[in-house]
């Protein structure tokens, strides 16, 4: 069937997933088109969908659906569902694809897609995202033999529940005291079945499902929406404070004292736990991390290997190297055991599980790990990307202790490092440094941003 050319914007279609304004960028009829060019791709038969709390899902989704099955493939809704859900929904109900409604942590105002084949394997392993957009572009869709049925919905909360449960073997959190913000996002919905399983009744802020995000962005990594619960751990002298994303699969931490914990610090204790289970595993960093992440998954008994940034990357390296464990600066964490995923919920659990078994306040198992002085990430605006990037290589490739280039330029020195990565959507340069001093980190950010801007 041919439904003639529409241009739809090219700009939704993201390195790893679909999203823009709804319905200025994305609108019903380009989800209909979308929707089919998934199901030509991968020749789907089955197909999970499920969607978060955004007040576009309903129109939004149904489009969706209605591209799914006139394209020929019998649908499994699942309702209201958090992306770990979606997943663990996907290798649940067998199906051989899915399709999540989301805007992951985007405003309110946005709509898209993570899209997986079977398994919950991202759909860009089968077809990039820059083709899917031609084909739902072109919209030049074979007739299938027949039209696809909307299949009953499922209900799948009270299993996954019980699967994160179990893969964690956690059945009681004791006396830990807990603030969790849940922004008004899917860990609303999810929550109350884990924590109920497990007599938990941590203190909420915001868990009623509002996809107008009244409160605040339902991003973790923007320091300005951790305000409420670092107060609040403090006020409640709670023991962690935790917040989770719009979708669900990103989780962010604050000690007792309301300190932030960074996304790399995170991955190191968590591997800690992993490795407990699966002593000697791989566990994968993502390349921006302080040096004390592959220190403390070496001491913990682990091998340490550095990735690059993004979640079809990751698990993409997972699946062919047999990593175990993996985590990114920016608070998303994979799990080869669980159908090597990102789960907020699961990183949560083994969190509270580190705290159970090591029996000493937050602040003071992070204490350690505080060695170095980190920039965090700074964006800079390029005019000639690949000239900035060629001075750099040119002036401290020479030099450098280790050169690594898998993932944007690393150079690593005696005492500091760097790395630079051009954004997939903007005219950005993302630096990240690193040094044993915070006098010398400050030099360093100076002297890299002055040969990155100048």
């Amino acid at each position: 069937m041919t439904l003639g050319h529409k241009d739809i914007k090219k700009s939704i279609f993201k390195a790893y997933d679909i999203r823009g304004l709804y319905p200025q960028e994305i609108n019903d009829e380009d989800a209909y088109r979308i929707a089919r060019a998934f199901v030509s791709a991968l020749g789907c038969k089955r197909v999970v969908i499920g969607h978060d709390m955004r007040e576009s899902a309903a129109p939004y989704e149904v489009a969706t659906i209605r591209g799914l099955v006139d394209q020929g493939a019998d649908v499994v809704p699942i309702g209201l569902t958090s992306t770990p859900m979606y997943y663990f929904a996907v290798n649940h109900l067998n199906a051989d694809a899915g399709v999540m409604c989301t805007a992951s942590h985007n405003p309110a105002e946005y709509n898209g897609y993570k899209m997986t084949g079977k398994g919950a394997v991202p759909s860009i392993a089968i077809i990039s995202n820059e083709d899917l957009w031609k084909l739902a572009s072109d919209g030049n869709f074979a007739e299938p033999e027949k039209k696809g049925t909307i299949l009953p919905k499922e209900d799948v909360l009270d299993a996954y529940a019980e699967a994160v449960l179990d893969n964690t073997g956690i059945r009681s959190l004791g006396n830990l005291k807990m603030v969790i913000d849940c922004a008004n996002g899917m860990g609303g919905y999810i929550l109350p079945k884990i924590m109920g399983k497990v007599g938990s009744d941590p203190t909420r802020l915001y868990w009623r499902l509002d996809g107008s995000f009244p409160n605040h962005e339902a991003n973790p990594l923007k320091t300005e929406t951790l305000l409420a619960l670092r107060d609040r751990v403090v006020d409640e002298k709670a023991d962690i404070g935790i917040a989770f994303d719009g979708d669900g699969d990103r989780v962010a931490f604050v000690d007792e004292k309301g300190q932030i914990i960074s996304g790399d610090f995170v991955t190191a204790l968590i591997a800690r736990e992993m490795l407990k289970k699966k002593p000697g595993a791989e566990i994968l960093y993502d390349l921006r991390s302080s040096w004390i992440v592959p220190e403390e998954i070496e001491k913990a008994g682990g091998k340490a290997t550095e990735c690059r940034v993004g979640h079809g990357l990751i698990k993409k390296q997972m699946r062919e190297e047999g990593g175990y464990f993996a985590g990114e600066l920016s608070s998303h964490y994979y799990f080869s055991d669980f159908y090597t995923t990102d789960n907020g919920d699961l990183a949560m659990l083994n969190m509270l599980k580190l705290m159970l078994d090591e029996k000493k306040p937050l602040s003071e198992i992070v204490a350690p790990l505080r060695k170095y002085h980190h920039s965090g990430e700074i964006n800079s605006e390029v005019k000639d990307i690949p000239a900035v990037l060629a001075k750099l290589k040119s002036k401290y490739g020479p030099v450098a202790k280790r050169v690594t280039e898998i993932d944007g330029y690393k150079a690593e020195f005696a005492d500091w490092w760097f790395n630079v990565r051009p954004s997939n959507t903007e005219p950005l340069i993302r630096l990240n440094l690193e040094a044993k001093t915070k006098e010398m980190m400050d030099e360093k950010v100076t002297e890299l941003l002055g040969e990155i801007r100048g």
